[in-house]
């Protein structure tokens, strides 16, 4: 990425743009995944209407925790992934 070194490659912008869509459908799974495994109780095992709503809040809160969360790390790790540890050595074992 040339983040302040002027103007960006076409490959850079796909490439930005194939990331954040890779983070968002994969935030989308993993807070699905997470509202069901805590609000589908809720549908499966008839609980208490008052229950029923407290589990389904609480998925909804960890679910959108969870996809937040996501997105970040995804970003973050892809906008660190083009900095060398040591700048001017090409080899990946020095």
């Amino acid at each position: 990425m040339t983040t302040g070194q002027g103007r960006r490659t076409q490959g850079e912008r796909d490439a930005i743009t194939v990331e954040i869509g890779y983070a968002l459908c994969s935030a989308a799974f993993a807070a699905v995944v997470v509202f069901g495994a805590v609000a589908g109780p809720a549908y499966v095992f008839g609980p208490p209407a008052g229950m029923r709503r407290v589990l389904v809040a609480a998925g909804l809160v960890v679910a959108v925790a969870v996809f937040g969360v996501r997105v970040a790390s995804v970003l973050l790790r892809f906008g660190r992934a083009d900095q060398p540890s040591q700048p001017g050595r090409t080899r990946p074992d020095s």
